[in-house]
């Protein structure tokens, strides 16, 4: 529900001070294969990792945030098949309220 892309916002810091760079990459192929994100939203993303992954990761979530319900839902689930603990830390409260 509109709960998602808000999840996302509150699990942001979280997610930027603790995602590594293996993770973000794999987040942004998946987001990539299901359309979330076009090459022209990926692409500086991947650069920043180059450089300054907390920025990368700030972006990553900024734009899929934008991208509303559907979007940030995905994200949260690739999170949650990529690294379940990652998962339980930022969304603590159970998403199935959702």
């Amino acid at each position: 529900g509109a709960e998602q892309p808000n999840a996302l916002f509150k699990a942001r810091s979280k997610f930027v001070d603790q995602v590594n760079p293996e993770l973000l990459k794999q987040i942004l192929d998946k987001l990539l294969e299901d359309e979330v994100l076009n090459d022209q939203e990926k692409n500086p993303i991947h650069k920043l990792m180059n450089s300054n992954d907390a920025d990368a990761a700030r972006s990553l979530i900024d734009v899929v945030r934008k991208k509303g319900d559907r979007a940030s839902g995905m994200m949260i689930d690739h999170i949650k098949n990529l690294d379940g603990n990652l998962y339980d830390e930022l969304f603590p409260q159970s998403l199935e309220a959702i």
